[in-house]
């Protein structure tokens, strides 16, 4: 089956979905809310089938820039899913969905050839299936950020909308942040560990300080500092919203930048 229809379809689901929250601003009833987790089910399952088509047509793994965008996105509405049964946080959806529509559509564009080195050891499958959990985690908690800058910013000019005011209180979404910064920085603490001590085993080739490297270090410090400043001195608020969303960025520029320099700017495989 050709993976573009696939793409498609979940692509055009996930826009449905960013469109209706828009239109009910926040007021939906329980059937409605029933009817979008569906809906979103049915996308996800739809996206999970075009990325096995994206990352296994060939003879061994690819997986470049186009394809871990892709991946951590569905993983991170995976746990968007699960987490919107436990709260009322469907105003994430206005701003994951359209970069979900994006994601999912960026292999066809971008076809993955950076084959994925010793792919079929366990060492490194257990490497890479931690690593886009930690990727997927922090990226959920980046679009919480964002949620929670845009709530608080309407707070203090009084002019909050009916979407953002349908969100549970800002401690509430500052506790389900800073639950997912710290299960993503345990996660985060064994890939970048396994990669500087076991580089040789999982990659074939000795550790070097690449920008990869570099920049999942610094975004490592970065929540470390943070977990560190909100245990030590109740780190909350813009500091803690700005220092989420910096460590965010360089992650993102540890594997997605990289690879989208070589493969892109560069043409390198």
């Amino acid at each position: 089956m050709p993976a573009i229809l696939l793409h498609l379809p979940a692509a055009s689901i996930y826009i449905g979905l960013a469109i209706a929250y828009r239109r009910l601003q926040g007021e939906t009833t329980a059937r409605q809310q029933f009817l979008a987790r569906f809906a979103l089910l049915g996308a996800l399952l739809l996206h999970a089938a075009s990325l096995g088509l994206d990352i296994t047509d060939g003879s061994a793994p690819r997986f470049g820039f186009s394809a871990a965008l892709s991946m951590t996105l569905w993983l991170a509405l995976v746990f968007y899913w699960i987490e919107s049964f436990f709260a009322h946080i469907e105003g994430l959806q206005a701003l994951a969905m359209p970069v979900a529509a994006v994601a999912v559509l960026l292999p066809t564009i971008f076809p993955s050839e950076h084959a994925l080195p010793n792919a079929s050891t366990l060492a490194f499958r257990m490497h890479f299936v931690v690593a886009m959990l930690a990727y997927s985690l922090f990226t959920l908690a980046a679009l919480h950020a964002l949620l929670m800058a845009a709530a608080e910013k309407q707070l203090h000019s009084a002019r909050l909308t009916r979407a953002l005011a349908s969100l549970p209180p800002l401690m509430t979404l500052e506790s389900l942040l800073f639950k997912l910064v710290a299960v993503g920085f345990v996660l985060l603490t064994l890939t970048v560990g396994s990669g500087v001590f076991f580089s040789e085993a999982l990659f074939g080739k000795a550790l070097s300080l690449s920008h990869k490297t570099v920049f999942a270090i610094a975004a490592w410090l970065l929540f470390g500092v943070l977990l560190t400043g909100r245990m030590l001195w109740g780190w909350r608020g813009r500091r803690a919203l700005r220092l989420t969303l910096a460590g965010f960025t360089c992650l993102l520029l540890a594997y997605v930048g990289t690879r989208f320099v070589l493969e892109v700017l560069l043409g390198r495989p």
